[in-house]
């Protein structure tokens, strides 16, 4: 059985993205794994609690996980588990991918801030360090079927097998879907002439074989502008990116335009890396 693991600390945006993991779980008939990441109150935090105490903030909140595990189980009719830990999210989200073999990890999405933007949150950074499909879930996002999945990518440079086996799979995982591959580029005139263009090209029609899909070249140096007019335009239900790595100082210099989007969207991005 496939497994989803999402987090939550309860907060608004974290048990929206439960409700759409959820939601995905019932339709792809996956187990769903609740996780929390258990933290002490500030206002406990800054007074000499004594153990006995922290301990009932403990059992207090397992409680809480244990009763929305419950309300999942009987809402949506699936398979559900729990898990909770002390913080670094995203070493006991690696430990959980590995314990249950799990398919993808959902996370709730906040509104885009300036801060966020410079500094990054939770979510992208799990995007940036997880070596794992992510879906960042933004606050209103509803899932009633994904209909349209736009997939952003760089086809003058291609597109690896392992990301097309993924994208094919979320896109016959969810009924009646169709890609649009989306290509912003400075060069898209060279789209024509390059050998290696059409090598890419050809290596994508191959891994997307048997879904509804079809290409879009835009001329552009302002990507990500044309990433967000896209998904206007075409009414995607879902955007998929595949996130760049950089060195140390090539990440000073270079912010991931896949973590910017995820926290500047109204539709669930799947970050899907290399």
């Amino acid at each position: 059985m496939k497994t989803i693991i999402v987090a939550t600390d309860f907060s608004e945006v974290a048990e929206n993205a439960v409700e759409y993991a959820a939601a995905v779980a019932k339709q792809n008939n996956a187990r769903l794994v609740l996780f929390n990441s258990f933290t002490i109150p500030f206002h406990a935090a800054n007074t000499l609690l004594p153990g006995a105490s922290i301990q009932r903030l403990m059992i207090e909140n397992e409680i809480r996980l244990i009763e929305r595990a419950l309300s999942i189980f009987y809402t949506y009719e699936i398979e559900v588990s729990h898990e909770s830990s002390f913080p670094f999210l995203e070493e006991e989200l690696s430990s959980l991918i590995t314990k249950y073999n799990a398919e993808l990890v959902v996370l709730g999405m906040t509104a885009k801030t300036l801060e966020q933007d410079l500094w990054g949150n939770t979510t992208t950074s799990a995007i940036k360090k997880l070596n794992f499909p992510v879906l960042a879930v933004p606050l209103h996002a509803k899932f009633e079927g994904t209909r349209k999945i736009l997939f952003a990518c760089d086809v003058f440079h291609g597109v690896s097998e392992q990301v097309l086996a993924r994208v094919k799979e979320v896109a016959t995982s969810l009924s009646e879907s169709e890609v649009e591959i989306f290509n912003v580029n400075d060069k898209v005139e060279e789209l024509k002439t390059e050998t290696h263009i059409s090598t890419a090209v050809h290596a994508i029609n191959e891994g997307l074989e048997g879904i509804t899909y079809y290409y879009k070249n835009v001329r552009s140096n302002e990507v990500i502008k044309e990433i967000e007019k896209e998904i206007r335009e075409f009414n995607a239900d879902l955007l998929i990116m595949v996130p760049k790595k950089y060195g140390f100082w090539s990440s000073i210099v270079h912010r991931s335009k896949t973590r910017i989007m995820a926290s500047g969207l109204n539709i669930p991005l799947l970050s899907i890396p290399i």
